[in-house]
């Protein structure tokens, strides 16, 4: 369980720099009654995304896992690597289109919209199609063989991660007050300029700790394995 916690937990921050969802909340911090309006939109972000999730993992996943009600744990390591050399691939080639993506324009929002809440909504169903990293975490949480109660608070957890940056907008337009704007124009600027930057190292690191959590799993059973034949082996020479 501490073991797809850490892959869930690695997955959903790398994700969670999101210019798709993040842009549009600084837009929304710019404008009248931003933190409601930022508050409704990162809830409707977490639920839809979360709701999206739990319906891929608990019907087309269950299913799935039905066929093989109890995965053997070196398919759930055989589950980790493909999840860590995708995201490993992913990196490679948001590095590689770095600088096409980095020109182009961020999702904008209207500031002065009348529902935060169906902006978030709106964006985060028509992202969820495309969201690849999450469909990783669902893989890897399905692939587990965890009861659906299980499954669900993991879920939960990913999530938690990847609305971080939203709740980080929420404390700055708090706890931040006069400095709020400037700090989140900083943000904005960041984000512009360097975003496909700063997901492909988050998705660099995340990959190859999930890489590292399949390989030590696999070579924690090989060495299992090969304690039980010393085992056997010794018994044969010494009845």
């Amino acid at each position: 369980m501490f073991r797809l916690i850490g892959l869930v937990v690695s997955i959903g921050l790398a994700d969670s720099l999101n210019p798709s969802t993040i842009a549009p909340a600084l837009y929304l911090a710019s404008g009248e009654q931003a933190r409601r309006k930022v508050t409704e939109f990162t809830i409707a972000v977490f639920v839809v995304y979360l709701a999206g999730g739990a319906i891929i993992a608990l019907g087309p996943g269950q299913l799935l896992l039905s066929l093989v009600p109890h995965p053997r744990r070196h398919v759930r390591y055989v589950i980790e690597l493909a999840v860590g050399i995708a995201l490993l691939g992913g990196a490679a080639l948001l590095w590689r289109h770095r600088q096409t993506l980095s020109r182009r324009s961020l999702p904008k929002a209207d500031p002065e919209g009348k529902s935060s809440v169906l902006l978030g909504a709106t964006i985060t169903a028509v992202e969820l199609p495309t969201a690849f990293p999450y469909f990783a975490a669902i893989a890897a949480i399905v692939g587990s063989g965890l009861d659906p109660a299980r499954q669900i608070v993991l879920l939960v957890l990913f999530n938690m991660c990847f609305v971080l940056p939203l709740v980080g907008i929420m404390a700055t337009l708090t706890f931040a007050r006069g400095r709020a704007e400037d700090l989140l124009s900083r943000g904005r600027r960041l984000l512009e300029h360097h975003w496909p930057t700063l997901l492909a190292g988050l998705l660099l690191l995340a990959g190859v700790f999930v890489v590292l959590l399949g390989a030590t799993g696999f070579a924690s059973t090989a060495h299992n394995r090969f304690g039980r034949i010393m085992r056997r082996f010794r018994h044969i020479l010494h009845p």
